[in-house]
C-alpha cells in the first residue's frame, strides 16, 4: 500500500510531535523516494548562524520515515536502527531540503540514502545512510521490493 506525501506528513505530524513544531513538509512521495523540507526557523539556529545539526539529522532522519511510510503504509512502528551522517558544509539560515531514497527494503530491514540541501543551494550541506527496522507484521507482506 502507497501512501501520498500529504498522508505521509500527516502521519509523521500526528505520531511525531516535535514534526510539528518544525513546520516539516512532506512535498513528494514517489516509488521508494521522499523530498521533505523543514523551513528556516530562527529556534534551528546554532552559535555562528547555520542551521544545526540535530535539525539536519532530523530532517534525514525523517526523509527515510518518509520514503518508508510512502511504500509500506501506515506503519507507525518502522524505527530508526542506524544513521550515519557526514557534513559537507554550513547550510546558513535557509530551508533544509532532505531528499531520500530506499535502497533496499527487506523483511527485516530498509536500507536508506539521504542526500541534504538547501533552498539556496544544489551543494549538498550533508550525506547520509542509515536502516530502519521493520516490524514484524511487515515480513508477512509480499509486496516489500522496489525499484
Amino acid at each position: 500500500m502507497s501512501l501520498s506525501a500529504m498522508q505521509v506528513e500527516n502521519l509523521i505530524r500526528q505520531w511525531i510531535p516535535m514534526a510539528e513544531a518544525m513546520d516539516l513538509k512532506v512535498e513528494r512521495i514517489d516509488n521508494g523516494h521522499a523530498r521533505i523540507r523543514i523551513p528556516f526557523n530562527n529556534k534551528n539556529k546554532r552559535p555562528g548562524g547555520t542551521v544545526s545539526g540535530p535539525v539536519l539529522m532530523a530532517a534525514a532522519d525523517t526523509a527515510m520515515y518518509a520514503a518508508i511510510l510512502g511504500a509500506v503504509g501506515e506503519v507507525a512502528m518502522v524505527v530508526t536502527s542506524n544513521l550515519n551522517i557526514n557534513f559537507m558544509q554550513r547550510p546558513g539560515q535557509v530551508d533544509i531540503i532532505a531528499e531520500g531514497k530506499i535502497l533496499k527494503l527487506g523483511k527485516r530491514l530498509a536500507y536508506c540514502e539521504v542526500d541534504i540541501f538547501t533552498s539556496a543551494s544544489a551543494e549538498l550541506a550533508a550525506h547520509v545512510t542509515g536502516s530502519y527496522a521493520l516490524p514484524p507484521e511487515l515480513s508477512s507482506q509480499a509486496t516489500l521490493g522496489t525499484s
